[in-house]
């Protein structure tokens, strides 16, 4: 379980990373430097574990420890008068760090993939979280088929659980896309209450398995075309 848990916080915290670095260089890149001059534009996790250590360090070992699996959060700051001038690039800021972790889920899916073909790896008649992929021999390449197996899952929990519509997910900066610009302008007053935000996490949080179960489901038969896995 020990082993485990390093496996499942080196793939934790450099997603974590890599989610809010591509916030920060897209602001970066659509005008807004408040992140680059903090230094977040960077894929070193350190940096953004030293932002935020409660939700990238405390958070994710409790609750491995008491559900197998990580949760936590980090942030990225931006200024709020750039966003409000320019809403569109705003809502591109906020899908670039849900864009990270897609990326992530198909580079796993390439070296699971990959690890196939090659011999190392074979499709598990169960697949769990850890468990998306299996050596085919004990070895260093069982420990590459749990970290790609994590990388796969924890970043497709990443990737849809941020696309929610709702505050403060990154979702939620993406509805004004479907409203008119005086109703985007009262969501946006609306989402910026600390109350909301709250709020937001605990229903998508109550939601999040019925919405996440479907998705996993599509994307590992994906993954395994042909092999009709249920969970």
């Amino acid at each position: 379980m020990i082993l485990l848990g390093f496996a499942w916080y080196l793939v934790f915290i450099v997603s974590l990373g890599f989610h809010e670095a591509a916030h920060a260089f897209a602001a970066t890149k659509l005008g807004d430097k408040t992140a680059f001059h903090l230094g977040l534009v960077s894929l070193d996790p350190f940096v953004h574990m030293r932002r935020e250590p409660f939700g990238m360090v405390i958070l994710p070992i409790i609750s491995y420890f008491l559900n197998g699996w990580m949760i936590g959060w980090a942030s990225t700051p931006f200024d709020p008068d750039w966003a409000q001038r320019h809403p569109k690039r705003e809502m591109l800021m906020a899908a670039a760090g849900p864009a990270a972790n897609l990326i992530l889920v198909l580079i796993a899916a390439v070296i699971i993939r990959l690890g196939i073909t090659i011999g190392w790896f074979s499709s598990p008649e169960s697949i769990s979280f850890s468990h998306v992929a299996e050596a085919v021999n004990p070895g260093w390449t069982n420990g590459l088929a749990v970290m790609a197996s994590i990388l796969f899952t924890l970043n497709l929990v990443l990737f849809v659980f941020n696309l929610l519509p709702l505050p403060p997910l990154d979702g939620g900066s993406l509805v004004p896309l479907f409203l008119s610009s005086q109703n985007a302008y009262k969501y946006k007053e609306f989402i910026r209450r600390p109350t909301n935000s709250i709020i937001g996490l605990i229903i998508a949080w109550q939601f999040f398995g019925y919405i996440f179960t479907p998705i996993q489901l599509l994307a590992i038969n994906l993954l395994y075309p042909g092999s009709h896995y249920g969970l």
